[in-house]
């Protein structure tokens, strides 16, 4: 429970240049030994993405914008003012792929915003590090350890799936077999999987003077690293005695195999991310919140594809919290699969949309494969007059 109630009265997303079709896609992002891959159209044909948008600038084939510069944008747009950019009490953005290692990505996105010192975090994680950083906003303002904060997510997959970074293992596959390499499938899945976009939202310990904002009831995040090995991971390669990280290799074998490219074991993802991330979270979720599907008025779940929408709908039915699918929300067809800032995306459509009503509620759900983590929230549609 809240010490003091918290509600999102702001909400803004950035989305690189002009959206990206699945037949520019391959152009923007290169070939991988100049060859074009054969599983893209099978796999975009399965995820049902039509467009997406990447920071590669479509004229000159490089970035126009890097991550931390992106969130910065949609920060910028959240704010709309130089006194309200000012007032920034904390800051916790994130994003599973930042600029560097060091230092963290939430201090690189200060840097870029320019506002005057404030309690700043990031979190880590994949999908998941999104919900994370507006778990710790939400908690600095329901403690009264500020009065505001702003949360942001943000993603530039595009610089990771760029055809550049696969080079060095392609020649040397070339140079081994002979022939034109293709790059292995959990490498090639992701490239037509994720994309880049920026979303932030606006916390405070009263409603908005005027139209409507979001009351946060509850965010619940939970791991299940205890059970299931990493099915998503980057700068690391699976071995016999687990993964090994990006240090454990030198720099010629890093390029070699794209140690730093961003992998995911489909057969892992298929086999668990619903039966964990939905059924075993989602029942230990209720025990804690005792609710009902009938009392959910919008469902905005981050799915990664398509594929799993109807996969989803069963999962929830085995839980016995079936909630229709004409009450389900998602842009993931037209946004792209954005990882940590995809449910920031989908709730600035929803919240400008006109179809939000007081007294309405909506759960997210947000589901990661790093190592199979899950959360949901619960949120409330309330009026100025709350």
């Amino acid at each position: 429970m809240s010490i003091h109630p918290v509600y999102i009265s702001r909400i803004a997303a950035e989305l690189p240049f002009d959206a990206v079709s699945n037949e520019q896609m391959e152009a923007r992002l290169g070939l991988v030994g100049d060859k074009p891959s054969r599983a893209r159209r099978l796999i975009l044909r399965s995820n049902g993405i039509k467009q997406r948008h990447y920071v590669i600038d479509p004229v000159s084939g490089e970035p126009g914008m890097n991550n931390a510069q992106l969130a910065a944008a949609a920060i910028r747009k959240l704010c709309q003012t130089p006194e309200r950019l000012n007032s920034i009490e904390c800051l916790a953005a994130s994003s599973s792929v930042p600029d560097q290692l060091m230092p963290n990505h939430a201090v690189m996105v200060h840097g870029e915003l320019g506002n005057p010192p404030c309690e700043v975090v990031a979190t880590a994680g994949i999908c998941l590090c999104g919900i994370t950083a507006l778990k710790y906003a939400w908690m600095s303002v329901a403690s009264g350890n500020s009065r505001n904060a702003v949360a942001c997510g943000s993603e530039v997959a595009s610089n990771m799936m760029h055809a550049r970074n696969f080079s060095a293992e392609a020649d040397v596959k070339l140079a081994q077999l002979g022939k034109q390499p293709e790059l292995a499938f959990e490498k090639d899945f992701l490239r037509w999987m994720l994309s880049d976009g920026a979303g932030a939202v606006w916390l405070q310990n009263e409603p908005a003077a005027d139209g409507l904002s979001l009351r946060i009831h509850w965010i619940e995040v939970m791991s299940f690293a205890n059970q299931l090995p990493a099915c998503m991971y980057a700068g690391a390669e699976h071995t016999e005695s687990g993964l090994q990280g990006w240090t454990r290799f030198d720099a010629d074998s890093r390029a070699e195999q794209s140690v730093m490219a961003v992998k995911q074991d489909v057969k892992l993802l298929n086999d668990n991310i619903v039966p964990v991330t939905v059924e075993q979270a989602l029942r230990r979720v209720l025990q804690k919140h005792p609710l009902q599907s009938e009392q959910i008025d919008h469902f905005l779940p981050h799915y990664s594809s398509e594929y799993f929408r109807d996969r989803l709908l069963q999962g929830l039915e085995n839980v016995g919290f079936v909630i229709p699918q004409s009450k389900w929300f998602t842009n993931l067809t037209s946004k792209g699969n954005t990882g940590s800032a995809s449910i920031f995306i989908m709730l600035e459509e929803l919240f400008h949309s006109g179809r939000l009503q007081p007294g309405e509620t909506i759960l997210c759900y947000i589901p990661e494969s790093g190592r199979f983590s899950s959360a949901f929230m619960l949120l409330e549609v309330v009026g100025h007059e709350a």
